[in-house]
This record gives C-alpha cells, structure tokens and sequence, in this order.
C-alpha cells in the first residue's frame, strides 16, 4: 500500500524514524493482547475476559497523540517516531472538515496548534475560535502545526519542541493509517491505532458524520472483527453504543471516562454493567484510579472490561512522584492497568518490554 503524500513531512526528520522504526524489525516483535471474544452473549458482553494479570507482556503502552513529548502532536512525525519508540497503539484524535475528511487534531478548533489566525485571520466564529469543520482539507493543508499553546500564547509544555520549528502539517486520518501500515509491513511488527471521536455531539450539530465516516475508512484498510488492532474510544455517553448497534460495529471500543461530575455515575458498578453492554473497556482519568487505590480497576476487570488510563507525562508528574517510571509502575503493577496513555512512549515501553526500550528522556 502506498503512503499517500497529502503533506510534505519534516522529511530528514521523518527518514530517520522510519530509518528507527526499520531497524526495529531485527528486535523481537511486540505483540499487544488478543482482544477476547464474546462468545455466547453476542459481540460486545465481556463477561468472560481474564480478571487481573500483572504479566508485563499483557500490558500496552498507547502513544498519545504520537510522541508528543517530544514532536509537535499529531504529526506524521510524532506517529512515526512512536512507532520506532516501540508502542503497541497509537493514537489519532479525529476530527472533521467542512467536506467531511477526518484529519488527525485534538480540538474541534484549530488556533492551540496551528497558525490559522495568521493565515486566516478573518475566518473565526462570533466565539472567536475558529473552527476545523469550517474549513476544507486544502484549508487545512495550509496550516503549520505548532506545539500547543494557552489562548494567551503560551506554550502548554515549555520545554518540548522548537516552537518555531517549520514543516509541521495536520494529517489525514487515512494517511496515519498508511504510515502504521506501511511501517507494519516493512518491519513485521503488528502496532494498532487507537482512534477517537472528538465531540461527538458537536459534529451531529454541525451535520457532519464522523463515526460513519471512521467506520468506512477502517474497513476500506482492513480493521474488522473483535481482533482487529483498532481501539475505538470516545468520551461521548452515546456514539460508541450507536457504532455497535445502530451501524452494527463489532470492533474493540474503549468508553472514556473524565475527571468532571458528569462522569461520576460512570465510575459505579451500575454504571459499568451498562458499559459492558456495548464496549471492551473504559480509559478512565488515572487519578480515579489514584482516588479508589486502585479499586476502579478490579470493579472494571470484574466486568471484562480493560482498563486504559490517561494521561501519564514526564514533564507533568502528581505531587510526590520523582519519575514517570515510578508513576507507570505504580499503575501497571500495583493498580493492574492494562494499558496506558502516555506522551513519552520510550518510558512506558522501557517499564513494561525493558529490553526494547530507546531512552530519549530525560534530555
């Protein structure tokens, strides 16, 4: 399959990941868990998964947003080099543009991690944001990716990547996915994606079809079935039971779960029953994890459901923790974690496969 060009990369940067991930082939290949199947109670009951398995080998490390900690987020490089850092998923956030193509972005606007105010200065909503379902994908292909910032203009993670940097652009999802399968082909390994609809509700505003369109592509490439390498994950409380329902997906689906009051009912034994009914797992905020001493995690693993945190960062530690690794094994070991969520991919990989990790951090 070829690697569509709908953006000129940061090219000596990205030939040297690839280059990595390449080389990556000669090691031992890392294999994430089989998704289990729901045998006997149709395609999404996970009654029957295994309970608690403290075995490294079962547990994943998620590049969040690509190597964020170290590449400006969702860029084809950030993805390329989570890949060549050993992750087992990476992930794409989604959005949607005004002709209905998914890009990779965090936000539904675009002014924390683009330069669209410059180049589009007169395009922002009565709100002042401006808004990546306002603009076409040859829109957005103008823009330069930047590493995020406050609404005042500071950067978010001061000591990450030259904020200057050129070259940068928003992807297509349909390009991550030929990278992850391209580099998958040339090297032997197996690594995921791990995509989310970002506001659900906001795009049903905007008439705009997100998890139809997601559900096309992954099919269009090839992701069906409950063993396919593919998380689909989103915070909204109804789009991932209308992907499984209504539109008849039986692909692996990860329920996210935020810090907010709203979520609070989600957290319960009621609450994830009902999960269990339509999804293969929860990506709950870790610190309620931290809060219940882990008791999340068994409730969940109770239900067969997965247990996927966010988001775990070595220049963002909790209070009285020194390391990030000290903070990864604290939920992959003694929480019981399956997987995680996390900016600095090498970390997490080096506490989970140590004999595969390349350490970057700290500098």
């Amino acid at each position: 399959m070829r690697l569509t060009a709908h953006y000129a990369p940061h090219a000596a940067l990205l030939l040297l990941l690839l280059c990595a991930a390449l080389a990556a082939s000669a090691a031992p290949p890392i294999h994430a868990p089989a998704h289990g199947r729901h045998d006997g109670a149709g395609p999404h009951h996970g009654k029957e998964r295994g309970m608690k398995n403290a075995n490294s080998v079962d547990k994943i490390v998620i590049a969040h947003r690509g190597a964020s900690g170290y590449l400006p987020e969702h860029t084809l490089p950030a993805y390329a080099m989570a890949y060549a850092l050993g992750a087992d998923y990476i992930e794409p956030d989604l959005v949607m543009t005004a002709d209905e193509r998914l890009i990779c972005l965090h936000d539904i606007h675009l002014e924390s991690t683009t330069d669209v105010e410059q180049q589009f200065p007169d395009r922002a909503r009565a709100d002042g944001r401006w808004y990546a379902a306002d603009f076409t994908l040859e829109e957005i292909q103008q823009l330069n990716v930047t590493e995020r910032t406050n609404p005042d203009g500071r950067r978010v993670f001061p000591g990450r990547f030259k904020a200057e940097a050129k070259g940068f652009k928003v992807p297509t999802f349909v390009a991550m996915v030929e990278l992850v399968q391209s580099l998958n082909r040339e090297t032997g390994r197996d690594v995921g994606i791990y995509p989310e609809t970002k506001d659900p509700v906001f795009h049903d505003s905007e008439g705009l079809p997100i998890e139809r369109v997601l559900l096309d592509t992954l099919a269009e490439y090839g992701y069906a079935g409950r063993d396919a390498k593919v998380y689909i994950q989103s915070f909204g409380f109804e789009n991932l039971r209308e992907m499984r329902e209504a539109m008849g997906s039986d692909l692996p689906m990860i329920q996210l779960i935020g810090g907010g009051e709203a979520f609070d009912d989600r957290v319960t034994p009621a609450g994830l029953d009902e999960i269990a009914t339509y999804a293969d797992g929860i990506g709950p905020d870790k610190n309620r994890i931290a809060d219940t001493d882990g008791a999340l995690v068994t409730l969940a693993h109770q239900r067969g459901l997965k247990v996927h945190p966010y988001t775990f960062r070595a220049d963002q530690l909790p209070d009285g923790t020194r390391r990030l690794e000290d903070e990864l094994r604290r939920y992959y070991f003694q929480y019981d974690v399956d997987g995680l969520f996390t900016d600095f991919t090498d970390i997490a990989v080096g506490v989970v496969h140590p004999e595969r990790r390349v350490r970057l951090y700290p500098k």
